[in-house]
Protein backbone atom coordinates (compact mmCIF):
# COMPACT_ATOMS: atom_id res chain seq x y z
CA UNK A 1 0.00 0.00 0.00
CA UNK A 2 3.06 2.19 0.92
CA UNK A 3 4.19 1.82 -2.33
CA UNK A 4 1.09 2.45 -4.31
CA UNK A 5 0.13 5.55 -2.16
CA UNK A 6 4.15 6.60 -3.68
CA UNK A 7 3.06 6.36 -6.80
CA UNK A 8 -0.26 8.28 -6.40
CA UNK A 9 1.53 10.85 -5.02
CA UNK A 10 4.54 10.85 -7.74
CA UNK A 11 2.42 10.47 -10.65
CA UNK A 12 1.38 13.59 -12.50
CA UNK A 13 -1.46 15.11 -14.17
CA UNK A 14 -0.12 13.94 -17.81
CA UNK A 15 0.97 10.38 -16.38
CA UNK A 16 -2.41 9.65 -15.68
CA UNK A 17 -3.78 10.79 -18.95
CA UNK A 18 -1.33 8.56 -20.28
CA UNK A 19 -1.88 5.37 -18.52
CA UNK A 20 -5.84 5.79 -19.18
CA UNK A 21 -4.92 6.03 -22.65
CA UNK A 22 -2.61 3.36 -22.78
CA UNK A 23 -5.26 1.10 -20.92
CA UNK A 24 -7.60 2.05 -23.70
CA UNK A 25 -5.21 1.33 -26.50
CA UNK A 26 -4.03 -2.03 -25.17
CA UNK A 27 -8.19 -3.10 -25.48
CA UNK A 28 -8.22 -2.23 -28.99
CA UNK A 29 -5.34 -3.82 -29.80
CA UNK A 30 -5.51 -7.05 -27.60
CA UNK A 31 -9.08 -7.45 -29.71
CA UNK A 32 -7.61 -6.02 -33.07
CA UNK A 33 -4.80 -9.25 -33.27
CA UNK A 34 -7.90 -11.37 -33.57
CA UNK A 35 -10.35 -10.19 -36.13
CA UNK A 36 -7.03 -9.59 -38.15
CA UNK A 37 -6.21 -13.20 -37.92
CA UNK A 38 -9.85 -14.38 -38.81
CA UNK A 39 -9.25 -12.22 -41.61
CA UNK A 40 -5.72 -13.46 -42.46
CA UNK A 41 -7.33 -17.21 -42.32
CA UNK A 42 -10.58 -16.70 -44.54
CA UNK A 43 -7.96 -14.36 -47.58
CA UNK A 44 -5.60 -17.52 -47.01
CA UNK A 45 -8.32 -19.97 -47.69
CA UNK A 46 -9.11 -18.43 -50.98
CA UNK A 47 -5.73 -16.91 -52.02
CA UNK A 48 -1.93 -16.46 -51.23
CA UNK A 49 -1.39 -16.82 -47.44
CA UNK A 50 0.39 -13.61 -46.07
CA UNK A 51 3.24 -16.10 -44.40
CA UNK A 52 4.43 -17.23 -48.21
CA UNK A 53 4.22 -13.63 -48.95
CA UNK A 54 0.95 -13.04 -50.30
CA UNK A 55 -0.86 -10.07 -50.03
CA UNK A 56 -4.42 -11.21 -50.61
CA UNK A 57 -5.77 -9.87 -46.92
CA UNK A 58 -6.00 -6.53 -48.64
CA UNK A 59 -9.03 -7.59 -50.23
CA UNK A 60 -10.32 -8.98 -47.29
CA UNK A 61 -12.94 -6.76 -45.42
CA UNK A 62 -12.59 -8.68 -42.16
CA UNK A 63 -8.63 -7.95 -41.97
CA UNK A 64 -9.41 -4.10 -42.69
CA UNK A 65 -11.71 -4.18 -39.86
CA UNK A 66 -9.21 -5.65 -37.50
CA UNK A 67 -7.08 -2.81 -38.97
CA UNK A 68 -9.00 -0.19 -38.11
CA UNK A 69 -9.41 -1.41 -34.49
CA UNK A 70 -5.63 -1.64 -34.29
CA UNK A 71 -5.18 2.01 -35.32
CA UNK A 72 -7.85 2.83 -33.49
CA UNK A 73 -5.65 1.98 -30.04
CA UNK A 74 -2.29 2.74 -31.94
CA UNK A 75 -4.38 6.28 -31.87
CA UNK A 76 -5.27 6.03 -28.34
CA UNK A 77 -1.18 4.87 -27.86
CA UNK A 78 0.29 7.65 -29.47
CA UNK A 79 -1.74 10.24 -27.47
CA UNK A 80 -0.48 8.29 -24.36
CA UNK A 81 3.07 9.10 -25.22
CA UNK A 82 2.47 12.67 -25.99
CA UNK A 83 1.71 12.98 -22.35
CA UNK A 84 3.49 9.94 -20.29
CA UNK A 85 7.28 8.40 -20.67
CA UNK A 86 7.38 5.63 -22.95
CA UNK A 87 8.93 3.67 -19.95
CA UNK A 88 5.50 4.11 -18.82
CA UNK A 89 3.38 3.49 -21.65
CA UNK A 90 4.91 0.51 -23.01
CA UNK A 91 4.41 -1.89 -20.62
CA UNK A 92 1.11 -1.31 -20.14
CA UNK A 93 0.46 -3.55 -23.48
CA UNK A 94 0.66 -6.67 -21.03
CA UNK A 95 -3.26 -6.05 -21.20
CA UNK A 96 -3.52 -6.60 -24.33
CA UNK A 97 -2.08 -10.22 -24.20
CA UNK A 98 -4.41 -10.97 -21.96
CA UNK A 99 -7.28 -9.73 -24.05
CA UNK A 100 -5.89 -11.75 -27.21
CA UNK A 101 -4.68 -15.05 -25.21
CA UNK A 102 -8.32 -15.09 -24.46
CA UNK A 103 -9.82 -14.14 -27.34
CA UNK A 104 -7.83 -16.61 -29.22
CA UNK A 105 -8.70 -19.65 -26.58
CA UNK A 106 -12.11 -18.92 -27.23
CA UNK A 107 -12.89 -17.31 -30.67
CA UNK A 108 -10.08 -19.33 -32.24
CA UNK A 109 -9.64 -22.40 -30.63
CA UNK A 110 -6.11 -21.81 -30.03
CA UNK A 111 -5.52 -23.56 -26.96
CA UNK A 112 -3.27 -21.66 -24.03
CA UNK A 113 -1.24 -24.14 -21.98
CA UNK A 114 -0.27 -23.80 -18.64
CA UNK A 115 3.20 -22.45 -19.74
CA UNK A 116 1.48 -20.12 -21.88
CA UNK A 117 -0.48 -18.39 -19.03
CA UNK A 118 2.21 -18.71 -16.70
CA UNK A 119 3.88 -16.36 -19.28
CA UNK A 120 0.97 -14.11 -19.32
CA UNK A 121 0.93 -13.63 -15.45
CA UNK A 122 4.55 -12.63 -15.28
CA UNK A 123 3.93 -10.26 -17.96
CA UNK A 124 1.22 -8.79 -16.17
CA UNK A 125 3.38 -8.47 -12.65
CA UNK A 126 6.50 -7.39 -14.31
CA UNK A 127 4.54 -4.40 -15.95
CA UNK A 128 3.01 -3.73 -13.03
CA UNK A 129 6.09 -3.35 -11.19
CA UNK A 130 7.64 -1.33 -13.90
CA UNK A 131 4.79 1.30 -13.68
CA UNK A 132 4.59 1.61 -10.03
CA UNK A 133 8.00 2.45 -10.52
CA UNK A 134 8.02 4.74 -13.42
CA UNK A 135 10.42 7.66 -13.21
CA UNK A 136 9.25 11.24 -14.22
CA UNK A 137 10.50 12.11 -18.03
CA UNK A 138 12.49 15.25 -18.22
CA UNK A 139 10.32 17.87 -19.97
CA UNK A 140 10.63 18.57 -23.42
CA UNK A 141 10.18 22.20 -24.92
CA UNK A 142 10.56 21.96 -28.66
CA UNK A 143 11.23 18.78 -30.96
CA UNK A 144 14.27 19.90 -31.84
CA UNK A 145 15.52 19.17 -28.19
CA UNK A 146 14.14 15.68 -29.19
CA UNK A 147 16.09 15.46 -32.75
CA UNK A 148 19.38 16.62 -30.31
CA UNK A 149 18.44 13.53 -28.01
CA UNK A 150 18.40 10.93 -30.96
CA UNK A 151 21.12 12.34 -32.83
CA UNK A 152 23.46 11.64 -29.75
CA UNK A 153 26.18 9.24 -30.26
CA UNK A 154 24.66 6.76 -27.89
CA UNK A 155 21.55 6.56 -29.69
CA UNK A 156 22.64 6.70 -33.09
CA UNK A 157 24.81 3.61 -32.67
CA UNK A 158 21.66 1.36 -30.90
CA UNK A 159 19.75 2.70 -34.42
CA UNK A 160 23.00 1.56 -36.15
CA UNK A 161 22.89 -2.16 -34.62
CA UNK A 162 19.09 -1.84 -35.02
CA UNK A 163 19.01 -1.49 -38.91
CA UNK A 164 21.89 -4.14 -38.87
CA UNK A 165 20.37 -6.95 -37.20
CA UNK A 166 16.83 -5.86 -39.16
CA UNK A 167 18.54 -5.91 -42.43
CA UNK A 168 20.39 -9.61 -41.56
CA UNK A 169 17.25 -10.99 -40.37
CA UNK A 170 15.40 -9.70 -43.55
CA UNK A 171 17.65 -11.23 -45.87
CA UNK A 172 19.71 -13.95 -44.34
CA UNK A 173 17.12 -15.71 -41.61
CA UNK A 174 13.35 -14.64 -43.31
CA UNK A 175 13.68 -16.58 -46.43
CA UNK A 176 15.16 -20.17 -44.51
CA UNK A 177 13.66 -19.73 -41.21
CA UNK A 178 10.44 -17.32 -41.58
CA UNK A 179 8.09 -20.54 -41.56
CA UNK A 180 9.75 -22.17 -38.95
CA UNK A 181 11.14 -20.03 -36.48
CA UNK A 182 8.59 -17.51 -34.68
CA UNK A 183 11.83 -15.40 -33.72
CA UNK A 184 12.58 -14.04 -36.67
CA UNK A 185 9.58 -12.63 -37.42
CA UNK A 186 8.80 -11.11 -34.37
CA UNK A 187 12.34 -10.04 -34.30
CA UNK A 188 11.88 -7.71 -37.22
CA UNK A 189 8.57 -6.35 -35.81
CA UNK A 190 10.55 -5.70 -31.69
CA UNK A 191 13.67 -4.35 -33.46
CA UNK A 192 11.92 -1.92 -35.87
CA UNK A 193 9.16 -1.40 -32.73
CA UNK A 194 12.09 -0.19 -30.48
CA UNK A 195 12.65 2.83 -33.24
CA UNK A 196 9.31 3.39 -34.01
CA UNK A 197 8.39 4.20 -30.32
CA UNK A 198 11.10 7.44 -30.27
CA UNK A 199 9.55 8.56 -33.41
CA UNK A 200 5.76 8.51 -32.12
CA UNK A 201 6.89 10.12 -28.53
CA UNK A 202 9.09 12.76 -30.73
CA UNK A 203 5.96 13.31 -33.14
CA UNK A 204 3.11 13.19 -30.31
CA UNK A 205 5.14 15.97 -28.49
CA UNK A 206 5.44 18.21 -31.35
CA UNK A 207 1.88 17.61 -31.65
CA UNK A 208 1.50 18.16 -28.35
CA UNK A 209 3.35 21.51 -28.30
CA UNK A 210 1.40 22.79 -31.60
CA UNK A 211 -2.07 22.17 -30.10
CA UNK A 212 -0.84 24.24 -27.30
CA UNK A 213 0.59 26.99 -29.01
CA UNK A 214 3.76 26.59 -30.19
CA UNK A 215 3.78 25.22 -33.69
CA UNK A 216 6.09 22.17 -34.11
CA UNK A 217 5.33 21.85 -38.00
CA UNK A 218 7.46 24.37 -39.07
CA UNK A 219 10.64 22.27 -38.08
CA UNK A 220 12.05 19.58 -40.89
CA UNK A 221 12.79 17.55 -37.76
CA UNK A 222 8.99 16.77 -36.74
CA UNK A 223 8.79 15.66 -40.78
CA UNK A 224 11.87 13.33 -40.11
CA UNK A 225 10.23 11.54 -37.40
CA UNK A 226 6.93 11.74 -39.30
CA UNK A 227 8.58 9.91 -41.97
CA UNK A 228 10.76 7.23 -39.47
CA UNK A 229 7.38 7.16 -37.75
CA UNK A 230 5.46 5.67 -41.66
CA UNK A 231 8.76 3.47 -42.79
CA UNK A 232 8.39 1.33 -39.39
CA UNK A 233 4.72 0.49 -39.24
CA UNK A 234 4.96 -0.67 -42.51
CA UNK A 235 7.55 -2.78 -42.10
CA UNK A 236 5.96 -3.46 -38.93
CA UNK A 237 2.91 -4.03 -39.88
CA UNK A 238 4.26 -6.25 -42.90
CA UNK A 239 5.78 -9.20 -40.67
CA UNK A 240 3.63 -8.67 -37.70
CA UNK A 241 0.92 -9.92 -40.46
CA UNK A 242 3.32 -13.02 -41.63
CA UNK A 243 3.61 -13.96 -37.92
CA UNK A 244 -0.12 -14.11 -37.35
CA UNK A 245 -0.61 -16.03 -40.56
CA UNK A 246 1.99 -18.59 -39.83
CA UNK A 247 2.33 -19.48 -36.02
CA UNK A 248 -0.50 -19.99 -33.30
CA UNK A 249 -1.61 -15.62 -31.79
CA UNK A 250 -1.75 -16.75 -28.84
CA UNK A 251 2.27 -17.78 -29.01
CA UNK A 252 2.97 -14.54 -31.40
CA UNK A 253 1.18 -11.88 -28.52
CA UNK A 254 3.37 -12.26 -25.28
CA UNK A 255 6.86 -13.35 -27.39
CA UNK A 256 6.28 -10.19 -29.19
CA UNK A 257 5.26 -7.86 -26.27
CA UNK A 258 8.12 -9.04 -24.32
CA UNK A 259 10.68 -8.55 -27.47
CA UNK A 260 9.16 -5.21 -27.93
CA UNK A 261 8.62 -4.19 -24.46
CA UNK A 262 12.27 -4.66 -23.71
CA UNK A 263 13.66 -3.55 -26.70
CA UNK A 264 11.73 -0.77 -26.14
CA UNK A 265 12.58 0.58 -22.95
CA UNK A 266 16.30 -0.36 -23.73
CA UNK A 267 15.77 2.83 -26.56
CA UNK A 268 14.26 5.21 -23.90
CA UNK A 269 16.81 4.80 -21.22
CA UNK A 270 19.66 5.29 -24.32
CA UNK A 271 17.86 8.39 -25.33
CA UNK A 272 16.09 10.05 -22.85
CA UNK A 273 18.89 8.67 -20.06
CA UNK A 274 15.87 7.37 -17.74
CA UNK A 275 17.72 5.88 -14.86
CA UNK A 276 15.18 2.97 -14.71
CA UNK A 277 17.63 1.21 -12.27
CA UNK A 278 17.22 4.06 -9.10
CA UNK A 279 14.06 4.04 -9.59
CA UNK A 280 13.74 0.56 -9.34
CA UNK A 281 15.82 0.31 -6.22
CA UNK A 282 13.66 3.41 -4.68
Amino acid sequence: MAVVQKWREGMSSDNVKGLVLALSSSLFIGASFIVKKKGLKKAGASGIRAGVGGYSYLLEPLWWAGMITMVVGEIANFAAYAFAPAILVTPLGALSIIISAVLAHIILRERLHTFGILGCILCVVGSTTIVLHAPQERQIESVTEVWDLATEPGFLFYTALVLTAVFILIYQFVPQYGQTHIMVYIGVCSLVGSISVMSVKALGIALKLTFSGTNQLVYPQTWAFTLVVITCVLTQMNYLNKALDTFNTAVVSPIYYVMFTSLTILASVIMFKVLVCQHLCQ
